[in-house]
């Protein structure tokens, strides 16, 4: 789809031979092409400049239809967010931009593989366009990440600034800390001042005030900007964790094999446990963790690698403590399912056992029999004692 929507690029791709799927920003400004209507004689084609970082209509729909082809293709999906918003004019109005940016709303949502959403380099994601990847949509596949040099927030730092601090609280900033800004005030107040001699000082107090106030705004800036770094944002837990471009290639293929195997157990966890939440099986894989590992080493889960190196053997083996205890999680659902209709149906219970016996082994007939008979003893003991005790 390249010649449509230029302001955002996507496709497939691979990390470390993995199949993913990709969407990136263009940053450079890219002309839109309307051709002329043929059965309007009076329409001629336009050529209409489309800003970088920003989504427009048609690139908000690109991206929505995009991620929904990848979920249909049950890839992993990789974001390098480089946006600074949504364009809100009139005609991007008339023509569904924020219909179409709920559409990514929605399509990660439903998102079933992980997603990993990196802010690069020197990028910013900031307003309408960080509400629509926001790792909160969709908690438990989406990630996160941004670079150490890149920004985000709700609004860039010159616009906190416009607001936050205008040019009035910019000048009484001034006469509170400036101390030659302070004499000129006092002595403007004195009442035994001459007109001239106090027009003579309003002057000054303003030449000195205009040369300040550009001092003052960059300073203002700064500390805004402060606000917006990827320290402040990992602070604030906007982002899971601040990962350096350099670095990122490395971190993120191990990142991407431990979530792929650990969808791989989950999705078997989950036929067993329907009701159970991504964060209760997360602490159970946890648990099997240091089950086979040792406490001292439970640290051990956070890295990546040896993670990835554990779950391997615990998947590709047969005996292996995570799938004995996915096992022991089947054959609880099926009791569970077994108790359940029993309780439900009691006038079927006896047929359910002579159908159960007659597919039994003779040697678990025998079990059966003993068991039968155990219980049976117990009941007598029990209804012995209490005659006694009557």
């Amino acid at each position: 789809m390249q010649p449509w929507a230029q302001t955002v690029v996507v496709g497939r791709a691979r990390l470390g031979g993995i199949p993913v799927g990709v969407v990136s920003v263009e940053t450079r400004t890219v002309e839109l092409t309307i051709p002329a209507d043929p059965a309007n004689a009076d329409s001629e084609s336009k050529l209409i400049q489309q800003a970088g970082q920003v989504w427009f209509p048609d690139s908000a729909y690109k991206t929505a239809q995009a991620i929904q082809d990848f979920s249909h293709e049950e890839l992993p999906l990789f974001i390098f967010a480089n946006w600074r918003g949504f364009s809100g004019g009139m005609k991007d109005m008339y023509d569904q931009v924020v219909k179409f940016g709920s559409y990514i709303v929605d399509a990660l949502r439903e998102y079933t593989h992980p997603i990993f959403i990196y802010v690069p380099p020197y990028a910013e994601l900031r307003g309408g366009s960080w509400v629509v990847v926001d790792p909160l949509i969709n908690p438990d596949y989406m990630e996160m990440y941004a670079d150490s040099l890149s920004r985000g927030g709700v609004l860039e730092a010159e616009g906190t600034v416009e607001i936050k601090f205008k040019v009035k609280d910019v000048e009484k900033c001034i006469r509170r800390l400036d101390k030659e800004t302070k004499q000129l005030v006092e002595q403007i107040s004195n009442p035994e001042l001459s007109e001239s001699d106090r027009a003579e000082l309003d002057e000054r107090l303003k030449k000195r005030e205009s040369h300040l106030v550009p001092l003052y705004h960059s300073v203002a800036v700064m500390f805004a900007d402060l606000h917006d770094t990827p320290g402040r944002m990992e602070e604030k837990g906007c982002v899971t964790q601040v990962i350096d471009w350099a670095e990122s290639r490395h971190f993120f293929y191990w990142r991407l094999r431990r979530r792929l195997l650990e969808h791989k157990l989950k999705k078997k966890m989950k036929q067993f446990l329907p009701a159970s939440s991504q964060a209760q099986m997360d602490s159970m894989l946890s648990r099997w963790f240091v089950e086979t590992q040792g406490t001292i080493n439970a640290y051990q889960y956070e890295d990546d690698k040896v993670s990835v190196d554990w779950l391997e053997k615990q998947v590709a083996g047969e005996n292996t403590t995570v799938m004995e205890n996915i096992s022991c999680l089947q054959r609880e659902h099926v009791l569970e399912s077994v108790k359940g209709m029993m309780s439900n149906h009691p006038d079927i219970v006896m047929d359910s056992m002579v159908s159960m016996t007659q597919h039994m082994t003779p040697a678990q007939r025998i079990e059966l029999s003993r068991i039968l008979a155990n219980l049976g003893s117990e009941d007598d003991a029990g209804k012995t004692n209490t005659t006694e005790q009557l």
